[in-house]
């Protein structure tokens, strides 16, 4: 059924302006980004057939994995409209960051994992990221150490203390993803996690935690295991 066809106030436009946002499925609000069908397609049709390229079409989320050419293998999905898609997947994915000028306290374990949970959850490579605080825990900078591949990334302590030696800071935290989506740290994640708390004690900054971060769940290894402060 082509748009014209649908009754006025079942268009997403017009849904959207009657009765707000909040009231479109997944697939209608795609549509509005979309624009447009093709011959052959409607653009609710062309929705429902980009929502078809991930596993849980709940999970929008996961939109931010498709690639441009992934996009363009849908028959009525040329450059423009998958370049679109593409634009709109990263504003969503950077207006769950915070905000820059805002002063984030870090107070427990789930603060650090909430603070960087969307941005690494869905990420295909292991990635690390260092947390560097104040005497206070204000968050100072965060810092990207280390990339791998699906199940490893090469931690240096030299790298995650660069900053925070650079520019005097007293305390950090060490967090990187699982691909998996388990959080459970693995051996090799508590073997280097002891290497940087020596490093990091010898420099004068204290090692926090260490989080890992699975598919919406996070592990402390200083919940773990209990280190002397």
């Amino acid at each position: 059924m082509r748009i014209k066809d649908v009754p006025i106030l079942e268009r997403p436009y017009e849904k959207l302006e009657l009765y707000g946002a909040q009231k479109l499925s997944n697939s209608e609000l795609l549509a509005i980004i979309i624009k447009t069908g093709s011959k052959d397609e409607s653009v609710i049709s062309l929705a429902q057939k980009v929502l078809s390229l991930i596993e849980n079409q709940n999970n929008l989320r996961a939109l931010q994995e498709i690639s441009i050419e992934e996009f363009m293998s849908i028959k009525g999905i040329g450059k423009v409209k998958a370049i679109q898609l593409k634009a709109v997947c990263e504003l969503a994915k950077r207006m769950g960051q915070p905000l820059n000028n805002k002063k984030i306290v870090i107070r427990s374990p789930a603060d650090v994992a909430n603070l960087l949970m969307e941005e690494l959850r869905y990420e295909k490579n292991e990635e690390a990221r260092v947390v560097i605080l104040n005497i206070k825990n204000v968050v100072q900078k965060i810092i990207k150490v280390a990339q791998g591949g699906t199940n490893f990334a090469v931690i240096e302590p030299k790298e995650v203390l660069l900053d925070a030696i650079k520019i005097g800071a007293p305390k950090i935290i060490l967090l990187h993803n699982h691909p998996s989506g388990d959080s459970t740290p693995s051996k090799a994640d508590y073997a280097v996690t002891d290497r940087i708390y020596e490093c990091a004690e010898m420099m004068g900054i204290k090692l926090l935690d260490h989080i890992i971060i699975g598919d919406g769940k996070f592990d402390s290894i200083f919940q773990n295991r209990k280190y002397e402060r």
